[in-house]
């Protein structure tokens, strides 16, 4: 089995360069695939300037399914695994995955994060949703059969984020079983500097809103799933308002912003069910457009 890494990255440059430092002793017989873009802080020169990078690709687009599709239509391998650029591989995770994909045709595996608001995953998770068993799994850390991925034609674009979510979905809609291994291990070395990430409310809520729409349509189990998420989330706002921690005019906004979120993600989830009825669901996908990469250095 030929496996490619491919690496989105964007500002990173000093967390990349240990994870590709990490990927290369670790993984030495990976083709490493970074796509870049559009970063400000000397990434593609530092990517340049070593010898472990098979490919890098720079991409205009900051969107994160951008750089996925970009990436994987730059590989070769006949098996593609994504990595986040400042997640950093455990000795076990290349066996792990080639074992794991011999027997199931996507894998993800265990993300150890040591920043407080990071996406630590340390058990499979997954849901019913309308009938299917959906396994939902983190983006930075996830190996699939190429096969799969074009069946799938690659991550929705239209997405901003979310996009790992909608492909579980998707995965599920074509019967592929995610596979969970738990020393497919990744983790972040460095230390939280204290910040704190303002979430965009409108954003998420458009994301879910499309994504539920467009893979099952508008039913009262999709609304109620909706309506579920933006209930926690109100009342979570509203203890930090009687706790003093916010304010109720924050409050109203963030309200404001789930409206409009939910609202214009219906609107374009039922516009891209009806333009792509085929099980991928993928109107925004990577067969769509041939423009991503505006300059390619390749190395093979």
């Amino acid at each position: 089995m030929e496996l490619s890494v491919v690496v989105p990255t964007l500002n990173g440059r000093d967390r990349l360069a240990a994870t590709l430092d990490v990927l290369a002793a670790n993984a030495p017989d990976a083709e490493t695939v970074v796509v870049n873009g559009p970063s400000a802080d000397g990434t593609t020169g530092m990517v340049r300037d070593r010898d472990d990078v098979d490919v890098l690709v720079e991409v205009s687009d900051r969107t994160l399914n951008v750089s996925r599709n970009a990436g994987l239509r730059a590989a070769s391998g006949d098996a593609i695994a994504f990595l986040r650029h400042d997640l950093a591989i455990e000795e076990t995770w290349i066996d792990a995955v080639r074992a794991s994909l011999s027997r199931a045709p996507v894998v993800t595996g265990p993300v150890h994060e040591t920043l407080p608001a990071g996406m630590t995953t340390t058990e499979r998770e997954a849901r019913q949703v309308r009938g299917r068993e959906v396994t939902y799994f983190n983006g930075g850390n996830v190996a699939f059969r190429a096969p799969v991925l074009d069946e799938l034609d690659g991550f929705d674009e239209y997405l901003e984020t979310g996009g790992a979510q909608d492909a579980a979905h998707r995965l599920a809609g074509l019967d592929y079983e995610v596979a969970w291994e738990t020393e497919m291990c990744v983790r972040t070395e460095y230390e939280a500097d204290g910040g704190v990430t303002d979430r965009d409310l409108g954003q998420k809520y458009r994301a879910l809103a499309y994504r539920l729409v467009k893979n099952y349509g508008v039913r009262p189990t999709i609304v109620r799933r909706i309506a579920s998420h933006a209930g926690s989330d109100g009342l979570s706002a509203a203890r930090d308002v009687l706790a003093g921690e916010g304010t109720p005019t924050a409050w109203i906004g963030n309200g404001r912003d789930v409206l409009i979120g939910v609202a214009t993600g219906c609107s374009d989830g039922l516009v891209a069910r009806a333009r792509d009825r085929s099980p991928s669901r993928n109107p925004h996908g990577c067969s769509k457009r041939a423009d991503r990469a505006v300059a390619k250095y390749d190395r093979r």
